[in-house]
């Protein structure tokens, strides 16, 4: 696994309020290779991928699928 879950508050107010995960990532991996890596690791749908360059790393918002709960994953990754 080359990502690593953020636990602030706003990212824990993403997963209950808009079925969104916060991952820290390499910044040489692309939206697709990102896409493909948590599907297959956690058994959901991403609907979407954004990113964002903050002092000098990777972050992504990942926007699952309706039928796939963020907090099913945040509960299997132990952060909630």
């Amino acid at each position: 696994m080359n990502f690593k879950p953020i636990v602030t508050e706003k990212a824990v107010m993403k997963i209950e309020t808009e079925n969104i995960l916060t991952f820290e990532v390499d910044k040489r991996k692309t939206k697709g290779e990102i896409k493909k890596e948590i599907e297959e690791l956690f058994k959901v749908k991403v609907d979407k991928i954004h990113t964002s360059i903050r002092n000098n790393k990777k972050i992504i918002y990942v926007k699952l699928n309706k039928k796939d709960l963020a907090i099913d994953v945040a509960t299997q990754l132990g952060l909630m």
